[in-house]
C-alpha cells in the first residue's frame, strides 16, 4: 500500500475492471499493450486508471458514453469490485476488503447523488433527506431536525412535508443533494447528477453546488459527459477514453495544454471565456511607478516601453491610481518633485486574478490602461491589455477590434528634451508639442 498522504482522500493506482470471462488473463493482455477489441469474451470497462483526489476539491471525471467513467465511480462506491489494482479511501485499500468493513466505509465516508434522483416516492421530502440517518439508527426527532436544517441549506425551506412528485426536477435534485449531505460523509459521488435537467435549471444547480462547496468544503467526485460542465465545476478534471484516463489536470491545463489530439479535439468548442481566468492570461505590469517616485523617474519609466500611462502603487503594491506621461511632463516643467497632485484615481480598470474572462470584458473596454489584476490581498500582480484578452479567446468577431489608448504616448524625443533640461524648480508650464 502506498504511504498515505493526509491531503489525499481517494487514491487509485493501476485500477482495472473487466467484465466477462478470463478477467485476470484479460488484464495481463491489457498490460502488455492489448486494446479493448483484442479481448476474447471479456469487456474492459476501466484500464490502468491512476489518480488522486484531494480533500475538499471537486474532481470531475469526464468522458463520452462507454469511456468507463460510470464504472469507475461505482468502484469508488464499492458497488463493483476491481479486477486488479488498488483503490484507497482515506488511506484504506478497499480492494478485497471484508464486506462488513466495506459497508462501514461506504456508510461513513461515501454518499451518492444519482442522475434520476432515486427518491423514495411515498416518503416526504424530509423523510427522504433523513433516510441515511434512519439507517444509522438516529432517533426520529434528531434526524428530522437535521433534515430541515439541510433543506434550508439547499433552498427548500418549507418543502419538507411535500412528496417528491410535487416538486420540479430541479427541486428533486436538490433533495438528492440534501440527502447526500445529511449522511455527513467525507466524499460526495455525483454520477451525471444534472444531466436530466433542462439547461437553465442545470446551470442553476451547478451554481448552487459551487455555493454549497464554498461553505461545506466536501470532497466531490463528479461524473459528466459535458466538457463545459466539467470545466465550470472542476478544480481538476480526469478525461477518459475507452476505459483509460488520458489526462488529469486543471481546466486551464486541459484547455491550454491538451495531452493528445483526442483531448485537443474535445476542447475546441469549449467556452474559453467561462474557463480561463485573469491569472491565466495576465502579463507582467511594466512599468509600475512607486508613489514615492518623482515625475522625472516616472517619465523615464514610461519612455522605453513607449507607454502613455502607468499604474502608481504604494510600498505594498496596492494601486494608488495612474499617471500619464503628459501629466508627468507638466510636473517636470513646473519643477514639482512628487506625483501626488497628478495621480488619477481608478476603479473600473481593476479585476481580481480569479475573475473569469467573461466577467472582465466591460472593464477592459472602459479602462484607460491595460486592466490591472490584483490578488486576494489587493496587490497588483499583473495587467491584461485588450489585445491580450482578445487573443486568449481565439479568433472571433471581435478579433479585429482596433486597440487604442485615449491619448497617444509622447514621443521619446520630446521626453528626452524635457529630461535634459535642468531641474530649476520653476513653476512656469509650457505647451507640449508633438
Amino acid at each position: 500500500m502506498t504511504e498515505h498522504d493526509n491531503d489525499v482522500l481517494v487514491r487509485a493506482e493501476g485500477l482495472y475492471k473487466v467484465f466477462g470471462k478470463r478477467q485476470q488473463e484479460s488484464v495481463e493482455k491489457l498490460r502488455r499493450g492489448a486494446s479493448r477489441d483484442d479481448l476474447d469474451g471479456a469487456t474492459a470497462a476501466v484500464i490502468d486508471a491512476s489518480f488522486e483526489v484531494k480533500r475538499g476539491e471537486i474532481f470531475v471525471v469526464m468522458g463520452l458514453s462507454g469511456s468507463g467513467k460510470s464504472t469507475l465511480i461505482r468502484m469508488i462506491n464499492g458497488l463493483y469490485d476491481a479486477t486488479a489494482g488498488s483503490l484507497e479511501i482515506d488511506g484504506q485499500n478497499i480492494i478485497d476488503m471484508p464486506d462488513k468493513t466495506l459497508r462501514e466505509i461506504r456508510r461513513d465516508h461515501v454518499a451518492m447523488v444519482f442522475q434520476h434522483f432515486a427518491l423514495l416516492p411515498h416518503r416526504t421530502v424530509a423523510d427522504n433527506v433523513a433516510y441515511p440517518l434512519e439507517l444509522r439508527g438516529v432517533e426520529k426527532s434528531v434526524r428530522q431536525a437535521r433534515a430541515h436544517e439541510i433543506l434550508d441549506l439547499v433552498g427548500l425551506t418549507g418543502w419538507g412535508q411535500k412528496l417528491p412528485n410535487q416538486l420540479s426536477g430541479g427541486m428533486q435534485q436538490r433533495v438528492g443533494i440534501a440527502r447526500a449531505l445529511a449522511a455527513d460523509t467525507d466524499i460526495l459521488l455525483m454520477d451525471e447528477a444534472f444531466s436530466a435537467l433542462d439547461p437553465l435549471i442545470r446551470r442553476e444547480m451547478q451554481d448552487q453546488l459551487l455555493e454549497l462547496q464554498k461553505d461545506l468544503g466536501k470532497t466531490i467526485i463528479f461524473i459528466t459527459h459535458d466538457l463545459n460542465e466539467a470545466m465550470y465545476l472542476g478544480d481538476r478534471i480526469a478525461v477518459m477514453r475507452d476505459g483509460r484516463i488520458v489526462q488529469v489536470g486543471t481546466p486551464e491545463d486541459i484547455l491550454t495544454d491538451p495531452a493528445n489530439d483526442y483531448v485537443e479535439q474535445f476542447v475546441q468548442d469549449v467556452d474559453r471565456a467561462r474557463v480561463l481566468t485573469a491569472a491565466n492570461v495576465m502579463e507582467k505590469a511594466r512599468p509600475v511607478i512607486s508613489v514615492k517616485d518623482g515625475p522625472r523617474t516616472a517619465l523615464r519609466a514610461m519612455r522605453d516601453p513607449f507607454l502613455g500611462a502607468a499604474y502608481v502603487v504604494d510600498a505594498d503594491r496596492h494601486i494608488v491610481g495612474m499617471i500619464t506621461d503628459h501629466d508627468a511632463m507638466r510636473l517636470v516643467q513646473k519643477g514639482e518633485r512628487t506625483l501626488t497632485s497628478r495621480i488619477t484615481p481608478i476603479s473600473s480598470a481593476v479585476v481580481r486574478d480569479s475573475d473569469v474572462l467573461m466577467d472582465i470584458f466591460v472593464p477592459a473596454v472602459e479602462a484607460p490602461l491595460p486592466l490591472a489584476v490584483i490578488d486576494d490581498e489587493d496587490r497588483l500582480v499583473g495587467v491584461i491589455p485588450r489585445i491580450t484578452l482578445l487573443a486568449a479567446l481565439g479568433p472571433g468577431p471581435n478579433a479585429t477590434e482596433e486597440i487604442t489608448l485615449p491619448t497617444a504616448p509622447l514621443s521619446n524625443a520630446i521626453i528626452d528634451e524635457v529630461l535634459a533640461e535642468p531641474d530649476t524648480g520653476s513653476a512656469e508650464e509650457t505647451e507640449i508639442t508633438r
